[in-house]
C-alpha cells in the first residue's frame, strides 16, 4: 500500500522520514482561507480534508491502494488563530502575543484511501508554554528568518524552541504533524511498512 504525503513541506517529509516510512509527495494547489466565524479545530480539518481531496484529484486512479495523507495546522492563544506571518512586522506581532502565554497547536489531519474513496479526519491539539520573550530576543529571532512560513511564527525544532518551557501533548504535532495518531490510525487501516522509496513530486505521483 502506497503512502502519499499530500504537502509540500519539508518539516512534515522529515517528520514522516525520521520515522521510516516510506512515501511519495505531491503538493495540493488549494487556497488556505479561513471561513468567517470558522474556529480552529473545524477549519484545519476541512483543510486538511480539501489538500486530500485535491491530490486525488491529481493522481487520478493511476494509485489504487494508495493513502494520501493531508495536515494543516494553526496556532490559538487567548482565543485568537495565528496562522503563518506574512512578513517579519506580523512575525514580530505574533511572538509579543505568544510571550509568557499558554497556546494550543491544531492540527487537522485527513487520510484517504484510493481507489474506495474513504476519508477519515481527525484533529490532534498540542497545549504550548512560552516563556516571557524580551523585545530583544524577538527582534533577533525574526531577523533569523525563521518565524515566516511557520503557523505562530516560530519553529519548536529550530530557534523557536528555546522560548518553550513546556509542552503537553504531541511534540510532533507542534512541527505540523502528529506522527504517533497518525501511525495508529495508519495502523488501523491495515497499512504495511514496506513500501516505495521516498521521492518528491511537485506534480503527479
Amino acid at each position: 500500500m502506497k503512502l502519499i504525503l499530500a504537502s509540500g513541506s519539508p518539516r512534515r517529509a522529515e517528520i514522516l522520514r525520521a520515522a521510516g516510512f516510506d512515501f511519495e509527495t505531491c503538493a495540493p494547489d488549494i487556497p488556505e482561507i479561513r471561513q468567517a466565524g470558522e474556529l480552529a479545530g473545524p477549519y484545519v480539518q476541512r483543510l486538511a480534508d480539501e489538500k486530500a481531496r485535491a491530490v486525488a484529484g491529481k493522481i487520478g486512479n493511476h494509485d489504487s491502494g494508495a493513502i494520501i495523507l493531508a495536515a494543516d495546522t494553526t496556532v490559538v492563544v487567548e482565543g485568537v488563530i495565528l496562522e503563518k506571518p506574512a512578513n517579519i512586522a506580523e512575525a514580530r506581532t505574533m511572538i509579543e502575543q505568544l510571550s509568557g502565554r499558554t497556546h494550543e497547536i491544531h492540527t487537522g489531519v485527513a487520510l484517504l484511501q484510493l481507489p474506495e474513496g474513504r476519508m477519515q479526519v481527525f484533529e490532534e491539539v498540542t497545549s504550548v508554554d512560552f516563556a516571557r520573550v524580551t523585545p530583544e530576543e524577538i527582534a533577533a529571532y525574526v531577523a533569523s528568518g525563521e518565524s515566516l512560513d511557520k503557523a505562530g511564527a516560530y519553529a519548536i525544532q529550530g530557534r523557536g524552541g528555546k522560548f518553550v518551557k513546556r509542552i503537553d501533548g504531541c511534540y510532533f504535532n507542534v512541527m505540523g504533524l502528529p506522527m504517533g495518531r497518525i501511525y495508529q490510525e495508519l495502523r488501523a487501516l491495515g497499512w504495511e511498512t514496506e513500501g516505495l522509496k521516498t521521492k518528491t513530486n511537485t506534480g503527479r505521483v
